[in-house]
């Protein structure tokens, strides 16, 4: 099969592309190497080996010759993390939304009909919660004022009782609380619409935290793992937010890589939403922690800081990728790190 890659010279993308190479596949790169994710290193391009097309998804002309030839799309290519400020806003929803609109439209002309859609757990909002006299709750925002006392906690909405966070499954409500969640799920959206008018199939894979060799170091975009180990390697603690208590599921680089395989040949519906995770709850002090002792480092230090925008806890259930496809994980966090410090 021939596959095109978008943003296959990031971080995920490099992982991806390894992987559709030794599972046989012919694979084309689309990725525009924009500086704020890549940097200015020039290595970029030698990573993402193969078929490469320089150019933007937002850009028709691009995509269009990256498709030439094209059996099926891995979208990654995206503007990700939760976002500097709202200086940010339309640049997500350019990058994310736009980008997945006219990647879309040029497939239906091609008449290219299997996609595999990078989407995140973060179009859940809050994870699922349960209150002890309510049942099934949904949090409302998170409130400054709690947050700066140190309540970082959901309460019940009914009773403002604490909740007991659970596992999240594919058809939970779904609830985007910042703008690059709402611009994910508009790409889910759009494809979906997609999928319906041409035919098409497509897997929506909705990443945890990812991690691993290659994780993108010292920008404003870059995920809690990437920053922890900067810091580390320059010899300070890792800083964490709230009191650490968030639960978060994280998940290798190299298991998305497999799922992301997995699920470009499988046949499932066809609009299909499935969580990628180990299944196992962690949290974010247990990262730190794990990471500091990897590095031989200064303990954590848990700072009670807060960003508006983050989730208390959003952990989710992957028992439906490894029902309907038969994946499952090879890493958990102690040999995932293991294996990030051969990086």
């Amino acid at each position: 099969m021939k596959i095109l890659l978008t943003g296959g010279a990031g971080f995920i993308g490099r992982h991806v592309h390894a992987q559709l190479l030794t599972e046989g596949h012919e694979v084309g790169v689309l990725d525009s190497l924009r500086p704020d994710v890549h940097g200015q290193q020039p290595e970029a391009v030698e990573r993402a080996s193969g078929e490469l097309t320089v150019g933007d998804v937002r850009d028709a002309a691009a995509v269009d010759r990256a498709l030439d030839g094209v059996d099926a799309v891995v979208h990654l290519a995206a503007k990700v993390g939760l976002g500097v400020d709202l200086d940010d806003m339309d640049d997500y929803v350019s990058s994310n939304s736009l980008g997945t609109a006219v990647l879309l439209r040029q497939m239906g002309r091609r008449q290219v009909r299997r996609l595999v859609y990078a989407s995140s757990m973060v179009v859940y909002g809050e994870g699922h919660y349960d209150c002890d006299r309510h049942g099934p709750v949904a949090p409302g925002p998170r409130r400054v004022e709690d947050l700066e006392r140190g309540q970082f906690e959901p309460p019940c909405p009914r009773c403002g009782a604490f909740l007991r966070p659970g596992l999240v499954h594919e058809d939970a409500a779904l609830d985007p609380r910042n703008t690059y969640a709402a611009s994910k799920l508009n790409g889910e959206h759009l494809a979906a619409t997609w999928a319906r008018e041409t035919g098409g199939q497509v897997a929506a894979m909705r990443f945890h935290n990812v991690y691993g060799p290659g994780m993108p170091r010292d920008t404003p975009y870059a995920g809690v793992a990437a920053i922890f180990r900067s810091a580390l390697e320059r010899g300070e603690a890792p800083k964490v937010y709230e009191d650490g208590g968030q639960r978060r599921d994280f998940i290798h680089v190299r298991d998305i890589a497999t799922a992301v395989a997995t699920a470009i040949s499988a046949d499932h519906p066809p609009f299909t939403a499935f969580n990628v995770g180990t299944g196992t709850v962690r949290t974010i002090g247990d990262l730190a922690a794990e990471l500091s002792t990897a590095y031989d480092g200064p303990a954590p230090v848990v700072t009670g800081a807060y960003r508006l925008g983050d989730v208390r806890h959003i952990t989710a259930s992957s028992a439906k990728l490894r029902e309907t496809l038969g994946w499952k994980p090879d890493y958990d966090l102690t040999s995932g790190i293991a294996d990030l410090l051969k990086d």
